[in-house]
């Protein structure tokens, strides 16, 4: 169930091409994060991009459920303490000692998880971890938090995403995207954080059938392979709200910035989406460059609200740190 409680792109010197990627992804200049760790026995291999990367069954409730409690637990039990008896003990228990870790400068198995967390509060003192969404989907686990020392303040701090495949109770995968919250006023214009849900439907919120979350992840991801991979904008035209709510805040609102640069001919890679999760209304992808091996560098974590057959909002979490 997704949970909605209580992304800084690097652009000093982006080129156009990486600039137009970014109005939507928050790609930026600097590298995305990679994997440290190779694949070992505990690693879970993907499966094809158009099943979005699980490996289990995406309507098995009561194990979602169990999975996001896992996920839940490891960061209200681990990270305010990360060097704590308990912190340890629950790594112990709810990671596999070969858990494979993605991400730069991120290390495998339990005490790879407690030396992420310490790092946080390294580069962030007095930091909380204040959790904004939650997405579970097959094994797999998203989280969107705020890692910061004012949880009342939802622009200090950093931006990020972690994702987990969770195997018979334990977690076995994982990947970590983080990113500096911007300060002062949003290039945008726009005056909504990285976290803020602003959407209102007009028919209510309501949690949607298992069937409709599917469609919606069909859906979201379908459009943002159309424009980023196929790099076709006439997508902008029906599979977005003309007006949808953009958290990036180098981006405005709304689909006539992207329509604008399109136009102009501007080129750049290609990417795709490789994993995806639906969860009530939102929907999550993790890209990657088209022909990248599952290993590869991942680009960014993207977030789109979708209502009514129509991506409604949309946030994101690049990493900035340079690729190992």
């Amino acid at each position: 169930m997704s949970t909605h409680r209580s992304p800084r792109s690097l652009f000093a010197g982006a080129t156009l091409a990486i600039a137009t990627v970014a109005l939507l992804t928050g790609c930026a200049t600097a590298s995305p994060a990679s994997p440290v760790d190779d694949p070992s026995p505990g690693a879970t291999t993907l499966s094809s991009v158009e099943d979005g990367g699980s490996t289990a069954d995406r309507t098995d409730t009561t194990t979602e459920k169990a999975n996001e409690e896992i996920v839940t637990r490891l960061i209200t039990d681990a990270f305010d303490d990360p060097s704590s008896t308990t912190a340890a003990t629950t790594a112990d228990k709810l990671v596999a000692s070969d858990a494979v870790a993605h991400g730069d400068g991120l290390t495998a198995g339990p005490e790879g998880l407690l030396a992420q967390f310490t790092a946080a509060h390294t580069r962030i003192a007095n930091a909380q971890a204040v959790i904004k969404h939650t997405a579970t989907d097959g094994d797999l686990v998203a989280v969107h938090y705020q890692i910061t020392p004012t949880p009342a303040d939802e622009r200090t701090g950093e931006a990020a995403v972690d994702l987990f495949r969770i195997t018979n109770g334990k977690v076995v995968e994982r990947w970590s995207f983080d990113q500096a919250v911007p300060t002062g006023t949003p290039a945008s214009g726009n005056t909504n954080t990285m976290f803020s849900n602003l959407y209102q439907p007009t028919g209510g919120t309501f949690a949607p059938a298992e069937e409709q979350e599917e469609a919606n992840r069909q859906l979201a991801v379908g459009a943002y392979n159309t424009l980023f991979r196929d790099q076709d904008p006439s997508i902008l035209d029906t599979a977005f709200d003309p007006n949808y709510l953009q958290h990036n805040s180098v981006a405005p609102n709304g689909t006539e910035a992207l329509k604008s640069i399109f136009s102009g001919g501007t080129t750049f890679p290609p990417n795709e989406s490789v994993i995806s999760l639906a969860d009530g209304d939102l929907v999550w992808t993790f890209s990657q460059s088209v022909g990248a091996a599952p290993g590869d560098a991942f680009i960014a974590a993207d977030i789109f609200r979708v209502d009514d057959n129509l991506i409604r909002e949309h946030w994101d979490v690049v990493p900035t740190a340079p690729a190992s």
